[in-house]
């Protein structure tokens, strides 16, 4: 069954796609950059609409959000698709090629969280906003449940906005903060990722930024602070992960060493209340600490967290209350 797009319009030479900055300019036939949208019959049409490269439950903290109902977990699924092309994307197979999907109509998702006794979903594994129609569709039969987004944000203001306000939660992977980067290594636009970061925070979104280190690239200190103050400008409450980069895809730079997100940590740890280290086996920089009595008040261990929190967030010993949801 065909499904018309959202945010696209006609053209001389067929359609121009209108959701992300890319602003695909197809003729009959083609496909857009994200794979997930083609022109037929002079319209653009939905390919990827429900098909999912995976349904699995996982921890949240894998998603990762480690002050978003921590300990609990969530469904997970995603389209086989996006609209950035990363030359270093640690996700590449699926991400940037097609593989096979299953399909999942927005009904039989509610009903399969519903069955299971699931509060919460994740749209992740690659770019769920390319599931933009499928994603709101499901929205609007949803109440009750919680919809996470882990996204690279990259879309045009007018839609993310409008997505926006069907959602709980978000990681939304920071690339750089170097327009270049963003320009020469992921085919995107850096601005337009800013803006909606700070849109989703002014809207109420629970918001955690992941940026991956990769050496020579974007983890010299300058990268790294020019990062924290833009957080830091949002809110010294604003949650940060730094990852380590494995080479993937069309880089082959060496791994990230662990010293060097160490380092990065460090740096944001003097503004930032909530700095987190991942992708490394070392315990640095993994538990949450209150940041008025620095007593750990979430343990993480094997990917999982041991909330040690009163109810509302609260530390037990000195009663600061810590920034995020924990209502499961």
């Amino acid at each position: 069954m065909a499904i018309e797009a959202l945010y696209w319009q006609r053209n001389a030479n067929g359609v121009i796609c209108n959701l992300c900055p890319r602003a695909c300019n197809l003729s009959e036939g083609q496909r857009g950059a994200c794979r997930s949208r083609e022109c037929r019959n002079g319209e653009m049409q939905l390919l990827n609409y429900g098909k999912t490269i995976a349904l699995s439950l996982d921890p949240i903290e894998k998603k990762p959000l480690y002050h978003f109902n921590p300990g609990s977990q969530i469904l997970s699924l995603g389209p086989n698709s996006c609209n950035l092309e990363c030359s270093f994307c640690q996700n590449y197979l699926i991400s940037q090629m097609d593989q096979q999907t299953r399909e999942i109509s927005p009904e039989q998702l509610k009903l399969f969280l519903l069955k299971n006794g699931l509060k919460q979903v994740a749209f992740t594994y690659t770019e769920p906003l390319t599931w933009f129609e499928f994603i709101l569709d499901f929205a609007a039969i949803a109440s009750g449940i919680d919809i996470v987004l882990v996204t690279n944000a990259f879309l045009n203001p007018e839609a993310f906005r409008q997505i926006t306000s069907s959602v709980k939660a978000m990681n939304i992977d920071l690339k750089s903060m170097n327009p270049a980067f963003y320009s020469k290594q992921c085919k995107g636009e850096l601005n337009t990722v800013l803006t909606n970061i700070r849109q989703a925070f002014e809207a109420g979104v629970h918001l955690e930024i992941t940026n991956l280190l990769i050496p020579g690239l974007n983890d010299g200190p300058a990268d790294v602070a020019a990062l924290v103050n833009f957080c830091a400008d949002l809110s010294n409450e604003l949650i940060l992960h730094f990852s380590a980069y494995h080479p993937a895809y069309r880089l082959s730079e060496p791994a990230t060493p662990a010293s060097v997100v160490h380092r990065a940590c460090e740096l944001a740890s003097v503004k930032l209340r909530y700095v987190y280290a991942g992708n490394l086996a070392d315990r640095l920089y993994r538990d949450t600490l209150c940041p008025n009595c620095h007593q750990i008040v979430i343990r993480r261990t094997g990917g999982r967290s041991e909330p040690l929190l009163e109810p509302g967030g609260i530390c037990p010993v000195c009663k600061h209350v810590i920034r995020g949801e924990f209502s499961s």
